[in-house]
């Protein structure tokens, strides 16, 4: 009995002990639940709905990206990669005690890494690439499992920590495009499980260290773009295993090694570039028969190419190009013939180097997979294969800045895949082949500074995806094919320095993602078509050394430009107001022309070095560095009427009660500025009987409330506008301008673009006095109380500043009148002013 009591007591201590077993088990796996709860709550907002299954309702187990352990019921794998949720990442994350897979990557998650995930001891792969992530590294030390760790394209910083090297499990370590800096641990070496390293685009500095050889199972290398120096790091020719090499874009100098392709014999790509290596390319590299890409441009390595690439018969990449191989001897393109046993090459680059003697006839045999093919920057003679046209998978073909002669082989039209095309800067001639309009899917023509002579072929016109055509330097001829202004697609039309004639194409308004038009040198005449004026992406105009007449089109829409000349032609009429407010223009060449009328003095006509308008003899005013003759009262007599003879428009504008009272304000400042202490003088001699005429015609306007005049309307109103106070602004400042210059807005001077307004800014301040109505300063202050010149300088700065074209840059009422009385308060503080009468 006393046995069975006992066995009973222990059944329930168990079963006691088994409830609090399922008890704090069930409390963990809610602590899990919650864990993830917060991290969903924090989440970008709209994103949620990926993790709705994340509720009280479903099991943990079932919600979406998440995985349990049998057993346990504890969360083993949170796998939330390319979810873009955004938001931060969780400290509590490292309460998720039994996480083996944490995949945070592509997600925008900002803020840092949580030094708590260094708790997760049973994690074996952590993913947190392409985030937002700042700061540190946090030491992973007691992640000792860890076999994936993947940082890369975050903004961490500082260097690498110590630590690392006691993750003796790691395979992969992957840190490329962050702001990693400072040298490598020698930690580093004690990763001998290494498999994959890479930590390009970076700023860390120094030598690779030595015992970086330790990690002979590394497969993968990938340290290019940071600040590393030295010689080719010796210790990687121990990685046997090696098979992807890339060192592009450090500081590494000197030779390699002479047996460099007898230690790496099992590389499939070897990227060198962008370094400062030099001697001889060692032999031995046509030994690497795995080799599929190899890679060794920006450096400066000489001698000869060797012969032994032939042997290369997986290559698919070689770029061998900007360094300095050959000798402009004939042997300099033996390597070429070998290659033709390399059929799987895809990429060949061999520009930019020293090498010499006439093109050999057998690139045309290379493999047919070839696709690009680069050897301009040489000093290559002779003439294309005719049989090029074989390579019928090319898309892109480089051949600039040789010796080349001859014609275009007509082949080329077979070639329909083409993409790229440039001859440019050789010395080929003959006529361009019209069935090159059959390669439609070209996106660049370069056949600049050669001889070709004939027309432009129409045929061109069928490339409806050509981005650039550069066709300039050349002995063209004819007009410019209608067809041509048909290609929607063109960005930049390059033709300067030909024969070409006739009228420009008006259909050049179509081309409306035109970047750069250059045209320049030609034969063409007649007027500059205005339908230039909607090609609105347009940065750069070159037009100079044509027989261009008539007036500069308006093209006052084109915001961005940024270069414009016109300089050699016989352009006539005026400079255009507007060019003054182009916020990107950056030069600006009107010279040798006809152009007559102001010059501007705000924007790029504020500095020389930025504008010429040399050698139109017309031209006044402007700043003072051009030397030009201010713009006098005769300019009138001279100025040539606009030889279009548009029709004026007349246009009603209500002038508001505001308005008024300041044209009556601004009359009464005048009177004030000219009446005399006793009656030295009649008033016809300061032409107040003038202004009293002015003020009866406004007091007559005050009746009426309307101005039914020329000249004194709101650009605005032109366009549809209703009328404002805006308007009423500028019509105001019109009338002012007016009355202080006795110029009317529609005197035979004011043509083009030249008007009251613009005649006015660019005498200031010099030619203030110029520009005065004559009665107004027909007397003369007697004490030094009054500055007139001071005084009108201030109220044609007034009436500028009313009338600007845009509504939104002009005064308001209450400012207009707040600087007239600022001004009557300066310049009349005393009633002692006195006028004596002119003789």
């Amino acid at each position: 009995m006393r046995l069975f009591l006992l066995l009973v007591f222990n059944t329930l201590i168990l079963l006691k002990n088994l409830d609090f077993g399922f008890a704090d088990e069930a409390s963990m796996v809610d602590g899990d639940r919650q864990v993830l709860l917060a991290l969903k709550s924090q989440v970008s907002e709209n994103k949620r709905v990926v993790l709705a299954s994340w509720n009280h309702s479903i099991p943990l187990c079932e919600w979406a990206h998440v995985a349990c352990g049998r057993k346990h019921k504890r969360v083993t794998s949170l796998d939330l990669g390319g979810l873009q949720l955004g938001g931060i990442i969780l400290p509590s994350l490292g309460n998720l005690s039994f996480l083996r897979v944490l995949n945070l990557g592509d997600n925008s998650f900002s803020g840092t890494i949580p030094k708590e995930l260094g708790m997760l001891f049973r994690l074996q792969q952590l993913n947190m690439s392409y985030n937002s992530l700042e700061g540190e590294i946090p030491s992973l030390s007691n992640c000792s499992r860890l076999v994936t760790l993947d940082l890369m394209s975050n903004r961490l910083i500082h260097g690498l920590p110590s630590e690392l090297g006691s993750l003796s499990s790691l395979e992969k370590l992957l840190l490329s495009k962050n702001n990693l800096s400072g040298k490598f641990p020698t930690s580093l070496g004690n990763l001998t499980s290494l498999r994959q390293f890479a930590i390009a685009y970076n700023h860390m500095e120094g030598e690779v260290p030595d015992n970086i050889g330790r990690l002979t199972h590394l497969i993968s290398v990938q340290l290019s773009q940071n600040n590393l120096s030295g010689v080719f790091p010796p210790s990687i020719y121990n990685m046997s295993s090696l098979r992807f090499l890339s060192i592009v874009g450090n500081h590494f100098s000197g030779n390699l090694r002479p047996d460099f392709g007898n230690m790496l014999t099992t590389l499939k790509e070897l990227y060198l570039g962008m370094n400062s290596f030099s001697g001889n390319l060692p032999k031995t590299i046509s030994n690497i028969s795995t080799l599929t890409h190899l890679e060794i441009s920006q450096n400066l390595f000489t001698g000869s190419v060797p012969v032994g690439f032939g042997a290369l018969h997986n290559i698919q990449m070689l770029g061998i190009n900007e360094n300095s191989f050959g000798n402009n001897l004939v042997g300099d393109l033996d390597f070429p013939s070998a290659l033709v046993n390399c059929t799987q090459l895809q990429v060949l680059d061999f520009g930019y180097n020293r090498l010499g003697g006439k093109l050999p006839i057998f690139v045309a045999n290379l493999s047919i997979e070839l696709a690009a093919m680069y050897m301009g920057g040489n000093l290559i003679s002779g003439g294309i294969p005719h049989a090029i046209g074989n390579l019928i998978n090319l898309q892109a073909l480089g051949m600039e800045t040789n010796l080349l002669t001859g014609r275009i082989p007509t082949s080329l039209g077979k070639i329909i895949g083409l993409k790229e095309l440039g001859l440019n800067s050789n010395r080929m001639s003959g006529e361009i082949p019209s069935n090159l309009g059959n390669i439609t899917r070209l996106i660049s023509l370069n056949l600049f500074n050669n001889s070709f002579e004939g027309s432009i072929p129409p045929s061109l016109g069928k490339c409806r995806f050509l981005l650039f055509l550069r066709i300039g330097s050349n002995k063209l001829n004819g007009t410019i094919p209608q067809e041509i202004m048909q290609m929607e697609s063109l960005v930049g039309f390059y033709i300067s320095k030909n024969l070409l004639t006739g009228p420009f194409p008006k259909d050049v308004g179509r081309l409306k993602l035109l970047v750069v038009l250059s045209a320049a040198n030609n034969r063409f005449h007649g007027n500059i078509p205005e339908t230039l004026g909607n090609c609105l992406s347009m940065e750069e105009i070159y037009l100079g050394g044509n027989g261009f007449d008539g007036a500069i089109p308006d093209i006052r829409n084109l915001r961005a430009l940024r270069i414009f000349i016109l300089s050699n032609n016989n352009l006539s009429g005026s400079i255009p107001e507007y060019l003054a407010n182009f916020p990107s223009l950056q030069y600006l060449n009107l010279s040798v022309n006809n152009l007559e009328g102001i010059v501007p003095t705000k924007g790029v006509f504020q500095t020389p070095e930025k504008f010429s308008v040399s050698g139109n003899g017309k031209l006044c005013g402007g700043i003072p560095e051009l030397k030009l003759s201010p713009c006098p009262q005769n300019v009138v007599s001279k100025a040539r009427r606009h030889s279009s003879n548009k029709k004026k428009i007349i246009i009603g504008v209500s002038i508001g009660v505001a308005s008024l009272l300041l044209s009556l304000f601004a009359l009464s400042l005048l009177y004030i500025l000219m009446k005399r202490k006793k009656n030295d003088a009649h008033v016809s001699d300061f032409g107040l009987a003038r202004i009293l005429d002015q003020e009866s015609f406004i007091n007559q306007l005050s009746s009426t409330g309307v101005r039914g005049t020329i000249g004194y309307a709101a650009p605005e109103y032109g366009m549809g506008g209703k009328p404002s106070r805006q308007g009423d602004v500028y019509s105001f400042g019109v009338l002012m301008l007016e009355m202080f210059t006795g110029k009317r807005p529609t005197d035979q001077l004011f043509i083009g673009d030249l008007t009251l307004r613009s005649y006015v800014d660019s005498g200031l301040p010099e030619h203030v006095l110029d520009m005065a109505d004559m009665l107004i300063l027909h007397g003369e202050v007697r004490n030094n109380n009054v500055n007139i010149a001071e005084c009108l300088k201030m109220v044609f700065h007034v009436g500028i500043r009313c009338c600007e074209e845009s509504p939104i840059n002009r005064m308001t009422m209450a400012e207009a009148l707040a600087e007239l009385v600022s001004l009557r308060k300066r310049f009349f503080k005393t009633k002692r002013t006195t006028f004596r009468a002119g003789r």
